[in-house]
């Protein structure tokens, strides 16, 4: 197995002493349906093929501590991970750091990944922005969190599942309408009276608004590649990757 095949190669010119990794559904030891590199020990895997999974990321990565794995829950909640001992359980769908050594991670099979860190690399962030916590404002609360201008945050948004495949009710659609009238561009009705989503378009306006206009990524569709990305909606059952950032120097 290769680490090549293992992580995404990441367009995102980082500040000095981050670094950030995007894995791929290549390279562990998990079988069908989550092989085989699932990190998500919720998604009825065997739990020694996710453990073993777990310990192989922290290898190749070589990680000096426990990333701070969360259990998402959809929502905006933003832990501080300089607050909770490595492996303790947090219930956040984002997450900050100025520690060195531990990683903000955020699994995902279609949800929106978006990395974070101060163009200094002084303070690093991860949200899990799906739409539910797109409308919620997990984005601002991770920026706010991070305790850094938001004109000083370099951000990247990982792969999820793109426009032409994301299908969403009107429910979707009125989440987001009164509180920016231009989010409506990014919904276009289907054949079906529904609406196709673009969440990376969403996620982009929101960044502007807050004043993170240094924005990289958002050019993966999970859906569309079966190879090396889980997909929920395509699959129904299947395992989770990883977007992870980490300061490896003060």
């Amino acid at each position: 197995m290769k680490q090549v095949e293992t992580f995404l190669p990441l367009d995102w010119p980082l500040p000095p002493g981050v670094r950030a990794a995007f894995t791929t559904r290549l390279g562990g030891v998990s079988r069908a349906p989550w092989d085989s590199f699932n990190l998500g020990a919720h998604v009825g895997d065997a739990p020694e093929h996710v453990a073993a999974n777990r310990a192989r990321l922290r290898e190749l990565l070589a990680l000096p501590d426990e990333p701070g794995w969360l259990d998402q829950v959809h929502g905006a909640e933003v832990a501080d991970l300089d607050r909770v001992p490595p492996a303790s359980p947090i219930t956040a769908d984002a997450s900050v750091t100025g520690a060195t050594g531990r990683a903000c991670l955020i699994m995902v099979a279609d949800c929106l990944p978006v990395l974070f860190a101060a163009r200094d690399g002084g303070r690093i962030g991860a949200a899990h922005a799906g739409w539910r916590g797109l409308a919620a404002g997990v984005l601002g609360n991770t920026v706010k969190a991070m305790g850094v201008p938001a004109s000083e945050v370099t951000a990247w948004l990982g792969p999820a599942i793109l426009q032409p495949n994301f299908e969403v009710g009107a429910d979707v659609r009125e989440a987001f309408i009164p509180g920016d009238a231009g989010a409506a561009g990014c919904f276009v009705p289907n054949a079906r009276g529904r609406w196709q989503a673009d969440l990376v378009g969403l996620a982009r306006r929101q960044l502007q608004a807050l004043g993170v206009t240094d924005v990289h990524g958002g050019r993966w569709c999970t859906f569309a590649d079966a190879r090396r990305f889980f997909s929920h909606r395509r699959d129904g059952r299947g395992g989770r990757m990883a977007a992870l950032v980490w300061r490896d120097s003060p």
